[in-house]
């Protein structure tokens, strides 16, 4: 098969479209022959030579894919060949086939295209188990969305007001934050001429953000702390804005504060599954009925994966930007 190979860390030049061994089918596992997958920080900062695969993973970018099942491992009996499904991978998605533990497989919602399912796996699963699963936000409260319009953000958006969650949000432009406004969001920050701080607090009566889901890190980080609500609870998923900040325990103290910090890629098996079983349970439903979709920026044909990384680091995106097959 073929696949997006790094053969040296470097820019998006460094990602090289050649023929590798196809994976073997192991137990539990379904063979998908990939038709679209998603691009992601994760795998920018995989290229920069920055985020090493887990052990055992594949060596090749992508954490999340559509496509359709082409063979079924030794105990697997919840799909069939041929099925359209979707799945959040510990790598190996930029390639036209990938081997995937049944327990992280999606069947495809029947409202979505299967390529734009690609789009789907990774900003489900991190929503879902940050702002809802280790957050615990409840209607009424207030979320604070770092990058509205990233893949994750429109994701966040969506899930917070269909559960009756108030969405606050940071975007870098002024279409960005209409396109946030659109999805639901009621507050809008241009962060590059506004402090969200200050924003955020004089448009809910100084209440702030009862959860925050943060993709910058040290940057923001006292900021953010200055942002929550009592009780709040500020979960970082991202460094974008650096690894290391002084955090203030007495300003964190007061507000009987919660500071989380949390990646997806790494983490054991069963717990992926747990988060993909509760995806399953209360996203889809949410996709089947239309409440929530995949935003899709733009589509790149694998062997132009460079072009979608230089898109990605552009940040002029909203959404998610996928590779095709």
């Amino acid at each position: 098969m073929r696949a997006i190979t790094i053969p040296e860390p470097g820019g998006p030049e460094a990602l090289v479209l050649t023929d590798v061994p196809a994976p073997t089918l192991e137990r539990g596992h379904v063979l998908i022959e990939v038709v679209a997958a998603g691009v992601n920080r994760a795998d920018v900062m995989q290229r920069q030579g920055f985020y090493d695969p887990p052990p055992g993973a594949s060596p090749y970018p992508g954490l999340e894919i559509s496509g359709r099942i082409l063979e079924l491992g030794e105990g697997v009996d919840s799909f069939t060949v041929g099925d359209e499904v979707c799945a959040l991978l510990e790598g190996g998605g930029y390639a036209e086939v990938v081997s995937v533990p049944v327990a992280q497989v999606l069947a495809k919602p029947t409202t979505v295209d299967l390529v734009e399912a690609a789009g789907l796996p990774e900003v489900a699963c991190t929503v879902w188990s940050n702002v809802f699963m280790t957050a615990n936000i409840q209607p009424g409260q207030w979320l604070l969305v770092h990058g509205g319009s990233s893949g994750i953000g429109t994701m966040a958006i969506q899930l917070a007001k269909a559960v009756g969650a108030h969405v606050a949000v940071t975007a870098g432009t002024q279409e960005k934050l209409d396109f946030c406004r659109d999805l639901g969001a009621e507050v809008l920050v241009n962060y590059r001429e506004q402090d969200f701080v200050e924003q955020l607090r004089a448009s809910n009566g100084n209440h702030g953000a009862d959860v925050i889901l943060d993709n910058i890190g040290a940057k923001y980080l006292s900021r953010n702390v200055d942002a929550l609500a009592i009780n709040g609870r500020l979960v970082t998923i991202g460094l974008q804005g650096g690894r290391k900040a002084e955090l203030d325990l007495g300003k964190l103290l007061t507000k009987r504060g919660a500071v989380i910090a949390t990646t997806l890629r790494a983490r054991p098996a069963a717990e992926k599954a747990a988060i993909v079983a509760a995806v399953r349970e209360h996203v889809w439903p949410l996709v089947e009925a239309g409440v929530v979709r995949p935003v899709i920026n733009s589509r790149h044909p694998l062997a132009r994966a460079a072009d979608a990384h230089r898109a990605l680091e552009a940040s002029m995106h909203k959404g998610k930007i996928l590779l095709t097959t």
